[in-house]
């Protein structure tokens, strides 16, 4: 399923481009109901992904506060640390960037994330590592959060294999506009 979602993201990617990043940007996040200076987790798009960074341009200009996550080794959750566009990175494994170990550590209130596939309940194919899972338990562990997947139209599947500890996202954000899971 992952290859085929894969290749779907691809050949979305290759019709709509960075128009798609575009559209997302001018939907921003007020669906949500997650006003500023709430905390949003955004993510550097690696591959096909869809690129949040004019969403985050935009966020950061009404007054959110941004954040990225960094990977604390297999099997662990997420953390993120504070950081705005022009702010240092550092190149870690599979090519990912990430703010350095000295930016502050934050909860975020909104946490944006890519994928492969999703559900109308909210499942999302993601790449097997369960990293966001983890990170969405212990985040909604601590207080109220809105997770939001980043997707193409073309990326809806059917039904997204889940077990029990896979953690549903609240809404997608497409570039046609925002949907409620569930």
């Amino acid at each position: 399923m992952r290859r085929q979602a894969k290749a779907a993201r691809e050949g979305a990617f290759a019709r709509h481009g960075t128009r798609a990043s575009e559209d997302i940007a001018r939907h921003g996040i007020a669906f949500a109901g997650r006003p500023p200076p709430a905390v949003v987790s955004g993510f550097l798009a690696i591959g096909e992904e869809i690129d949040p960074t004019p969403l985050m341009q935009r966020l950061l200009g009404e007054g959110y506060r941004l954040c990225l996550p960094v990977m604390e080794g297999k099997g662990k959750p997420l953390v993120f640390r504070a950081w705005a566009p022009g702010e240092p990175l550092a190149e870690t494994m599979w090519g990912i960037r990430e703010p350095p170990p000295a930016a502050p550590a934050v909860d975020p209130d909104v946490v944006l994330g890519p994928l492969l596939a999703f559900d109308a309940m909210g499942y999302r194919l993601g790449y097997g590592g369960g990293f966001y899972d983890r990170t969405l338990a212990r985040l909604r562990a601590l207080k109220p959060i809105v997770s939001i997947g980043l997707a193409f139209e073309e990326q809806r599947v059917d039904a997204v294999p889940h077990v029990d500890y896979d953690e549903r996202l609240d809404w997608i954000l497409t570039p046609s506009g925002p949907l409620k899971c569930g």
